[in-house]
């Protein structure tokens, strides 16, 4: 398809069609933050100044007593002085006089359930039972996992029919939203994972498909933009959680409302088209062929009847899948580096979410911190991408990222905490879009869709891996930030194995993918005996 980059630079690579499209793909990722609020705010850090053993058995001798006092007769206290969380005294059927003169001494677990915020804590994931926080999670994160190996390396050979079908697309919608009010409805811990289950599984795979879709109709100087727009829009619907969830204090009732924008979705998904250029590798040239047509219509641009006549003469190019993809030695060491970096940027940017309440500032500010400063992380990406290259910005962000993240150890201040963890996570943010980008240039058509699939699959995988690895906080509460420091500073130094793509065509042939991409990075990069080592 050597002139199918004229053909889309004649209808328009980025006019009012791919606008629309855009906006029509990018728009679901403003509501993904909306779907994991309980998941982010049942886990925050709690304080003894609002969680405690339920201790409430003493007013029944002394119920003039204030909150003070009977936490102190009724609940141990630690050695800094605050007040046990998981523990209390064991009742006594005392008088108050006699409980005031002798004290109390035998303790005991939370006999009578805990005294908490039951806006965020009404399951009690708390003491024994903390451990579901981090299984809530893993399950949340198992669902997208699961739903992007569905719809992503096994709809290979139907990528456009079940990801473009208003009738796929409508019952996944409408399976998401169901869950998400099902996880507001949830009588207890077990039916809410669940339904976070569903959620996962049927949002998984829209983000692949989605980028791969903008990116065909994009052309070759604005191709940044399928990726960085609708990490931006993530970012806007963080914002609007916090706010959301600020001013409606019980999660349950925020979960509905943040519900309702997802039916706006299921109008107009019906009316996306398909990828042209799929089209026209799978030998519907018919069908590609209107589908050009539409779009320049859309941008009052004219496609020249030459073009068009060479486009009904392509032919079918070649199949793919993950065999056609690893046989290639060139496009199996750039897979494994880019799944590598996905895999450890994504460990150390969904742990660093989840762990918002940890980093000793109130979990709203913290939490708008992040989402204010994802903004500029992706529009800084689509500008410094086609400036300084793919290549040396996947790196320069792996490793300052996982360096900002290393040095927050030895910082005992919170708010310094707090800015180098938001820094540390903005350049994972940025290594990210970086990845969607390189993942679209790096493969061919004919293996996109299971390259970009498998990618964020395993990209999945490190952040389920997220949960487990902060449970390794119990042994020192530095362990988590300094593995996935690690596994950051090493997956930026790995980058360096792979070539630039900064404004080349999309390959459409494992050919030119192995030895066009090969080319263009020697003649860039100009590296000369290292082209032959790497290369």
């Amino acid at each position: 398809m050597a002139d199918f980059e004229k053909i889309l630079q004649a209808a328009g690579d980025f006019g009012l069609f791919q606008k629309l499209l855009l906006f029509a793909l990018s728009f679901p990722n403003l509501l993904i933050p909306f779907h994991v609020t309980s998941l982010i705010f049942h886990q925050a850090s709690m304080s003894s100044s609002f969680h405690h053993c339920n201790t409430n058995w003493i007013l029944t001798v002394g119920p003039n007593l204030t909150k003070k006092e009977q936490l102190s007769l009724t609940v141990p206290q630690l050695l800094d002085g605050s007040f046990s969380m998981c523990e209390m005294f064991a009742p006594v059927n005392w008088s108050l006089e006699n409980i005031r003169q002798f004290g109390l001494n035998e303790t005991t677990s939370c006999m009578h359930g805990y005294i908490h915020d039951t806006s965020y804590y009404e399951f009690d994931l708390v003491c024994d039972q903390a451990f579901l926080v981090g299984v809530a999670q893993t399950t949340f994160l198992t669902g997208i996992l699961v739903g992007s190996l569905l719809f992503g390396p096994f709809s290979e050979s139907y990528i456009c029919l079940l990801l473009l079908s208003p009738y796929y697309i409508y019952f996944r919608i409408v399976f998401m939203i169901i869950a998400m009010y099902v996880t507001g409805l949830s009588p207890n811990v077990y039916v809410y994972m669940a339904s976070q289950f569903i959620i996962g599984v049927s949002f998984g795979g829209f983000r692949i498909n989605s980028v791969i879709l903008a990116t065909e109709w994009i052309g070759m100087t604005k191709r940044a933009y399928a990726v960085c727009l609708g990490q931006v829009t993530a970012a806007l619907g963080q914002c609007v959680l916090i706010g959301v969830v600020y001013f409606i204090r019980d999660w349950r009732t925020a979960q509905f409302i943040m519900g309702a924008p997802s039916f706006f979705t299921v109008i107009y998904i019906w009316f996306l088209p398909e990828s042209a250029r799929w089209l026209l590798e799978q030998g519907r040239t018919e069908e590609s062929k209107k589908a050009v047509l539409k779009a320049a219509a859309f941008n009052k641009r004219t496609v020249p009847d030459a073009l068009l006549v060479k486009l009904s003469k392509e032919k079918v190019i070649e199949t793919g899948g993950i065999k056609s993809l690893l046989s290639s030695s060139v496009l199996r060491k750039y897979f494994l580096t880019l799944i590598y970096a996905w895999a450890a940027l994504n460990l150390a940017y969904t742990s660093l979410s989840l762990n918002v309440g940890k980093f000793g500032m109130g979990i709203f500010t913290t939490q708008l911190i992040f989402g204010l400063t994802e903004i500029p992380a992706h529009i800084l990406c689509v500008w410094l991408s086609e400036l300084a290259g793919r290549k040396p910005s996947l790196m320069s962000t792996l490793l300052l990222g996982g360096t900002t993240c290393l040095v927050s150890v030895f910082i005992p201040h919170a708010p310094a905490v707090v800015a180098l963890v938001t820094t540390g996570r903005f350049f994972m943010n940025w290594a990210g879009s970086i990845c969607y980008v390189y993942t679209q240039e790096l493969f061919p058509t004919s293996v996109r869709q299971t390259a970009t699939g498998l990618a964020y699959i395993v990209a999945k995988m490190g952040g389920m891996l997220s949960p487990l690895l902060n449970l390794l906080g119990v042994f020192h509460e530095i362990i988590p930030t300094v593995v996935l420091s690690i596994f950051s500073i090493s997956a930026g130094a790995l980058a360096f194995l792979l070539p630039e793509t900064k404004r080349t065509e999309l390959p459409d042939s494992m050919e030119e993918a192995e030895r066009k991409r090969y080319k263009h990075s020697a003649t860039i990069l100009n590296c000369g005996p290292m082209e032959q080592l790497f290369g």
